[in-house]
């Protein structure tokens, strides 16, 4: 008996990235320490390191879309309609 996640419906995670977001910190990682030996310049590891910690998934949430809903729940307006039923 074989246990397939989600019957072979969820998207490949490892560790807390998914494997698409994994692949591109790698290739960013690799263009990072390849800017900071070659320029000096600091940027784009510093990108990386922020698209890293955006992309962290905790139950199909992302760091990046809790902090979207944060905003949307604090900066959109919100309507209350307040009624007196008899």
């Amino acid at each position: 008996m074989y246990i397939y996640p989600d019957h072979l419906k969820a998207k490949a995670t490892m560790w807390l990235w998914q494997l698409k977001d994994l692949t591109i910190v790698g290739v960013g990682v690799l263009l990072s320490v390849l800017a900071v030996t070659q320029t000096g310049i600091i940027i784009p590891a510093l990108l990386t390191a922020a698209y890293a910690f955006l992309t962290i998934r905790f139950e199909d949430t992302s760091i990046l879309d809790f902090l979207c809903y944060a905003s949307a729940y604090f900066f959109r307006q919100q309507f209350f309609e307040w009624r007196f039923h008899q």
